[in-house]
């Protein structure tokens, strides 16, 4: 029989959110600290230590979570934040506070999903590209952007192109490189 469910049925986890309140509820005086194991080649690890009270020495759980920046949305943009609140909830977890009737937390069952559909599709993705990579390509948009309109482009096209590129999430590396070339061409043939 698998681990996981094969239908994920986000109503049914909790979040780590949840088990957090859980937890201060019952030890308003407890806490919980995170350590940042490693952060190297955009893979991340964090450690959880649950404490129930200011005096103890050793923590009463730990738990530990592992992600890869770009790997999904929020990795490309938050991935050390999240990594470290999947410890939280390991940990959290690992002291009985589950808040639901299943023990994963909701956001490691999404990771799961991720996982499985990124397999599933023959993505397994390369090294992605680091969000400096994808900043500076965005720049260079703008820039260019920015000189074409001098050169007669629409400002009207242009207020589309400046929402595409600074909106959240933003566009991906390869369609910032297209956009690029796009204005490029438009500035030669264009310049006065």
């Amino acid at each position: 029989m698998p681990k996981t469910d094969s239908f994920f049925n986000p109503e049914q986890y909790a979040t780590v959110a949840e088990r957090i309140e859980m937890f201060y509820t019952r030890y308003p005086q407890g806490r919980i600290n995170t350590e940042l194991v490693s952060h190297v080649d955009g893979a991340i690890t964090f450690k959880a230590f649950i404490y129930r009270d200011p005096a103890d020495a050793t923590p009463a759980a730990t738990g530990w979570a592992s992600e890869r920046e770009g790997d999904s949305d929020i990795n490309t943009v938050a991935c050390l934040e999240n990594t470290e609140t999947s410890a939280v909830g390991r940990a959290l977890a690992n002291l009985g506070f589950i808040a639901s009737a299943k023990r994963p937390s909701r956001e490691e069952m999404e990771k799961v999903l991720r996982v499985r559909s990124t397999i599933a599709f023959g993505k397994r993705r390369e090294s992605p590209p680091s969000l400096q990579t994808r900043a500076n390509a965005r720049d260079d948009v703008l820039h260019l952007l920015a000189i074409a309109e001098q050169n007669g482009f629409s400002a009207r096209r242009g207020e589309i192109v400046r929402a595409r590129v600074g909106g959240y999430p933003g566009l991906i590396l390869p369609r910032l490189r297209q956009l690029e070339s796009a204005l490029r061409n438009w500035v030669r043939r264009h310049e006065l």
